[in-house]
């Protein structure tokens, strides 16, 4: 009788709540901070808020203990980490607008988001609750092929699609504005895994040499063809830049690690150069942001609708930061249009310096690591391929948004996850980590309990064999 034993795993579940604790702890510091620093007093119902957010918090460590024990650890405390510290930074934000006599609409920006950052932790939970097994999303490829298409259409419908910047990327539904393809970039992750987890195999082996590389077949190039005139429709209809890089990156990235090949590295980028020339010869927004991103110190770009003002008042902001910073609540980042949108990484970087923006992106570092190592742990090719496409969008998010505000690439529109103003951004973000989550649960599961094989029937089996 042979006895086969379990390799040991622990759920870190006793880890996850001390960092969820730190998190929790430095995330109303800097609210504590904030508030001092431009009322000289706390703010009225600081403990209510920051209660009530930690008893939501601890809500979704005690969900995890329950649904997944297995969970990674670091995600959700770092998660938190990072929602916390944007909340902070956009309620400095609006008590600065409100000494301003600003609108409404922007004085509100911190409560807004408070509720949005409740919708995204209950979202996070009810995902958890509700998705057993992260495989069982495998059997809905087309059906969720299907929803992120809608919600990429969505914004050109007469009756709810709202145009704001130039781009046509909102839904209004009653008194609230949404951004569906959020929500569509998670849709179309879970089609891109499951369509490419049954074709690999075809797509990896298939197909002429040329100077080589393995080059795909004709009929193998549906896929990618489709996800590149998907992603100039979205850019030719809604002037939407940052979701047509995101989605053909995306594909890209994932079609790639489904199949190993290098090739479809390379196609991806000439179908990538190929986009770029043809929004550069038609659309102007395309052009004055590129324009911005040369030239962003010419008057007459700087002055110019949709130029260089804004990057230019957020390069200065960070460079008045320095090295430490101004301190939480003591800079001028109400000078940068949207400063708490598309550059609170500017304002954040005004306020906490070089060393607080370089610890942020350790943060998002640590995060998209742990969501690889997701991918890489998880044992069936579907995960893998959810996971990794996954933590690609939080660091395409992340690399685009911080490259264009430092001036390295142009800007493109997208959001800083977590930390910017934006309820569906937020919400959506909430539910990747939750899907992350989940895969982590199976990756870190271990063995079946022990089990005992007789091993004297095989043994017998293979005696009688023998002359």
């Amino acid at each position: 009788m042979a006895t086969v034993l379990p390799l040991g795993a622990k759920p870190g579940r006793w880890a996850e709540l001390l960092l969820l604790l730190f998190a929790l702890g430095l995330s109303f510091l800097a609210y504590a901070q904030v508030a001092l620093a431009a009322t000289d007093r706390l703010p009225a119902q600081m403990a209510v808020q920051c209660g009530g957010f930690t008893v939501l918090v601890i809500a979704v460590h005690l969900i995890l203990r329950w649904r997944a024990p297995y969970a990674d650890p670091v995600i959700l405390p770092v998660a938190v980490l990072l929602n916390g510290t944007g909340l902070a930074m956009i309620y400095r934000l609006a008590l600065r607008y409100e000494e301003l006599g600003a609108g409404d609409s922007q004085v509100a920006i911190a409560s807004k988001q408070l509720i949005w950052t409740v919708l995204g932790l209950v979202a996070a939970a009810v995902t958890v609750i509700w998705l057993r097994d992260h495989r069982s999303l495998r059997r809905f490829p087309y059906i969720s092929m299907l929803l992120g298409l809608i919600g990429l259409v969505a914004p050109l419908a007469p009756l709810i699609g709202l145009e704001n910047f130039g781009s046509r990327i909102w839904i209004r539904v009653g008194p609230l504005s949404f951004q569906p393809a959020e929500v569509s970039k998670i849709a179309l992750a879970i089609f891109f895994a499951g369509y490419l987890v049954t074709r690999r195999d075809a797509m990896a082996l298939a197909g002429p040499k040329f100077l080589g590389l393995r080059l795909p077949r004709l009929r193998d190039m549906g896929p990618i063809m489709l996800a590149w005139v998907v992603s100039l429709g979205v850019l030719i209809f809604e002037r939407d830049l940052g979701t047509s890089l995101l989605l053909f990156g995306l594909f890209v990235v994932m079609i790639y690690v489904a199949t190993n090949r290098p090739s479809w590295i390379v196609i991806g980028l000439l179908l990538f150069a190929g986009g770029v020339v043809v929004a550069w010869r038609l659309f102007t927004h395309v052009q004055n942001r590129v324009e911005a991103w040369l030239h962003p110190f010419d008057q007459a770009v700087f002055e110019a609708t949709g130029g260089s003002g804004q990057l230019v008042t957020g390069l200065f902001g960070m460079a008045n930061g320095g090295l430490f910073g101004a301190g939480l609540g003591r800079g001028r980042p109400e000078l940068t249009p949207l400063a708490y949108s598309d550059f609170i990484f500017t304002a954040l970087g005004e306020e906490l310096g070089l060393t607080g923006v370089v610890a942020l992106l350790l943060i998002y570092l640590v995060l998209v690591e742990r969501g690889f190592r997701t991918a890489i742990g998880i044992r069936d090719g579907f995960g893998k391929l959810l996971a990794t496409g996954l933590a690609f969008t939080l660091a395409f998010q992340l690399f685009v948004v911080v490259g264009g505000v430092t001036r390295v690439i142009p800007l493109t529109g997208l959001v800083t996850p977590f930390l910017a103003y934006g309820g569906s951004a937020l919400l959506a973000n909430w539910i990747v980590v939750a899907l992350l989550l989940r895969i982590s649960a199976g990756a870190r599961r271990p063995p079946p309990a022990t089990s005992e094989i007789d091993l004297a029937p095989i043994l017998q089996a293979e005696a009688a064999k023998r002359p």
